[in-house]
């Protein structure tokens, strides 16, 4: 079992910075798959970033290579997406998610373990 609780998410203008936490219990953050994933009102759960079990490696689909960066703090157990310029249409709530397997995973249906969310508004 893992337990994931989010923070970080708020309300900020367009260009703005903003980094997510997610902070891991249960397991240790290097011994999972972990992603963020983004969902806004009417829209399917969106895949963002994700780090790659033990190697750390990441991965980002289009709309957040540049911006978004997922890195991770094996001694505090904790995930975060670092959000640089921020546009409108990244309103979202933001979750972070585990699985057990060593490969990537691009969706949210791959994901076993999530938080609660967290909301990010960026207004104009």
């Amino acid at each position: 079992q893992v337990q994931l609780v989010e923070s970080g998410g708020g309300l900020v203008q367009a260009g703005d910075s903003l980094r997510l936490s997610c902070a891991a219990s249960g397991r240790t953050v290097s011994s999972v798959g972990m992603g963020w994933f983004r969902q806004a009102p009417g829209k399917e759960r969106e895949f963002v970033a994700a780090i790659k079990r033990s190697s750390g490696g990441t991965y980002y689909p289009d709309s957040a290579k540049g911006r978004f960066t997922i890195s991770r703090d094996d001694a505090k157990n904790t995930v975060y997406l670092q959000m640089n310029s921020l546009k409108l249409e990244d309103t979202a709530v933001y979750y972070c998610a585990a699985r057990n397997s060593y490969n990537i995973g691009y969706e949210a249906r791959e994901y076993v373990y999530w938080g609660q969310g967290t909301q990010v508004t960026v207004s104009s």
